[in-house]
């Protein structure tokens, strides 16, 4: 899917810069719009994780889902903006300046262009249901470290989801997630704390109802 980037500022459309042995949090969606559960998720994350950056990857569209009712990018990153002002926090769109469709092909460039970062996905519980449905999601878990936070009517999902049951022997405890993004993949943790009830889809609705 090819988005226009012409109205999108040129800095979201590149790659946020980083150095060298830094611990790095990406957490990518649609964010159709941001919220406060988005904030509290990377809030957790950046916490919980230690990071140093957490990369707010606001991508082109998710290929699982319609298109349809999806804002423009650039209204997407505006919003973005205003849900967070830790400065920890790089909101960007670089997925859409390189053409970039799926996580998988997401990571690989990351990690090309940032040798000695430790990098680490960062994701809702929701998202943790469908990841087999993810284009290449095995590679994925064996590229790259992975934090999974918990949502509210997902907690259970890291023990019946397909990705939770194959990856099983590679779950590390909750308490050593400091260590998470310095460890050898495939390695992935289940983060519980405060849960918002906040969904995208059900303001998306609310929005409609009052139009």
């Amino acid at each position: 899917m090819s988005v226009p980037t012409s109205s999108v500022p040129a800095r979201y459309l590149r790659m946020p810069h980083v150095e060298r042995g830094m611990a790095v949090g990406l957490f990518g969606g649609s964010f159709n719009p941001p919220h406060a559960g988005h904030a509290l998720v990377a809030e957790i994350a950046l916490r919980r994780l230690r990071l140093d950056q957490l990369w707010w990857i606001v991508t082109p569209g998710n290929p699982l889902k319609s298109h349809r009712d999806l804002a423009p990018l650039s209204e997407r990153l505006a919003l973005s903006e205003k849900c967070t002002t830790d400065p920890r926090v790089k909101v960007t769109a670089f997925e859409a300046g390189h053409r970039i469709r799926y996580t998988a092909d997401t990571i690989d460039l990351v990690q090309t262009r940032n040798r000695g970062v430790n990098f680490v996905w960062i994701m809702g519980a929701d998202s943790l249901r469908d990841f087999h449905r993810w284009e290449r999601w095995r590679d994925i878990a064996r590229s790259m470290p992975i934090a999974v936070i918990d949502r509210p009517g997902a907690t259970l999902a890291f023990l019946s989801s397909t990705m939770a049951k194959t990856f099983d022997h590679a779950r590390i405890d909750e308490d050593d997630a400091p260590i998470l993004a310095r460890s050898r993949p495939p390695a992935w943790t289940f983060i519980h704390g405060p849960r918002s009830s906040l969904s995208s889809t059900a303001i998306r609705n609310a929005a409609k109802e009052t139009r």
